[in-house]
């Protein structure tokens, strides 16, 4: 009877340890299948600067709100520091990371990947001008890997508040970065605004921001205020131009509401974060399926007016109530 209850005991000891490792054989296959279920999206930034970082937040949120979140998706971030050599190996990181989809905050990042990929669908985030930088040739019709989200400067309704806070200037210089092709376009499109204002231009091109301090220094003695586009390079050492600008003191009109934040006078903005969710839904779709050559290109131009109260009360510049009224107040005096 002893050894009768005895292996009724072990019997039923190993059933149990049979039922335990079978659920946990169950919850390793079950963890192990929601692994592998989940997408895989490479992103490359072009350079840290809170703009380009808050249209990366925006493409989180984006991807969140299309049912893509941590649970459904990893991301596999990187950022090339405005470095040429590391966006070429990085791009190629991202390509051999298993990545079903590359995403490309800024110009030259998204450059880097459709020269390093020939067969992996790629989004655009931040690519002010898309022809211009040879990624597609039919914004409506993509018809190949790459699509996108194009931020669009309102130049126009940029020059319109020029002429409105500093009516006295008839000269202004547009500093910008030689190497973005980005920033060329911008440019173009600035002068013919201004052109049409009855505005002087008098362009700066700088190769790196190395030489952003000498620039200043020359362009504040030719111009009354300085414009600056969208410009990635700038913008991450924007803090070296309003140093420089110290002595002039010029009127300073760039174009991301983080620059005037960081000693900008004012401008007419496209809201970075907005932009970034629309990229991040785009993404979306692509990791669902969507050939991106189906998709068309989204562009965002509506622009928002951004003013930097300090810099206009240092400047000695009254902002009219009306122009308030539509802007986005930033500075200490609010």
């Amino acid at each position: 009877m002893k050894n009768k209850a005895l292996l009724t005991t072990v019997f039923a000891f190993f059933i149990l340890l049979g039922v335990g490792i079978g659920q946990e054989l169950g919850w390793f296959s079950s963890a192990h299948q929601n692994q592998a279920a989940k997408a895989k999206l490479g992103v490359l930034q072009f350079v840290s600067h809170p703009s380009l970082d808050e249209i990366y937040q925006g493409i989180q949120a984006g991807l969140e709100e299309a049912g893509y979140g941590e649970e459904k998706l990893d991301i596999q971030f990187l950022n090339g520091q405005a470095d040429q050599s590391k966006l070429t190996l990085m791009s190629q990181e991202l390509i051999e990371g298993g990545n079903q989809v590359l995403l490309g905050i800024a110009t030259p990042a998204v450059q880097s990947l459709a020269n390093a990929s020939k067969d992996l669908p790629i989004i655009m985030g931040a690519v002010s001008d898309p022809v211009g930088a040879r990624l597609v040739e039919n914004p409506e019709q993509p018809g190949g890997l790459v699509t996108g989200v194009s931020d669009q400067n309102p130049a126009a309704k940029q020059v319109a508040l020029i002429r409105s806070l500093t009516p006295r200037v008839k000269k202004i210089g547009v500093l910008y970065s030689s190497g973005e092709d980005n920033s060329k376009s911008q440019v173009s499109e600035f002068q013919a605004a201004a052109a049409a204002a009855g505005l002087e231009v008098v362009e700066q091109a700088v190769p790196s921001t190395n030489e952003l301090n000498q620039a200043v220094g020359v362009l504040a003695t030719k111009v009354d205020a300085i414009w600056v586009p969208i410009d990635n390079t700038i913008a991450s050492a924007f803090s070296t131009v309003v140093a420089a600008n110290q002595t002039a003191k010029l009127p300073l009109y760039p174009s991301a509401t983080a620059m005037v934040e960081a000693g900008g006078l004012a401008s007419v903005v496209v809201d970075q974060f907005e932009l970034g969710r629309a990229t991040g839904k785009m993404a979306a779709r692509v990791l669902q399926g969507e050939d991106p050559g189906d998709i068309p290109v989204e562009f965002f131009s509506q622009g928002k007016p951004v003013l930097n109260m300090q810099v206009a009360k240092g400047l000695g510049i009254v902002i009219p109530k009306s122009i308030q009224k539509e802007a986005q107040l930033v500075g200490t005096e609010q």
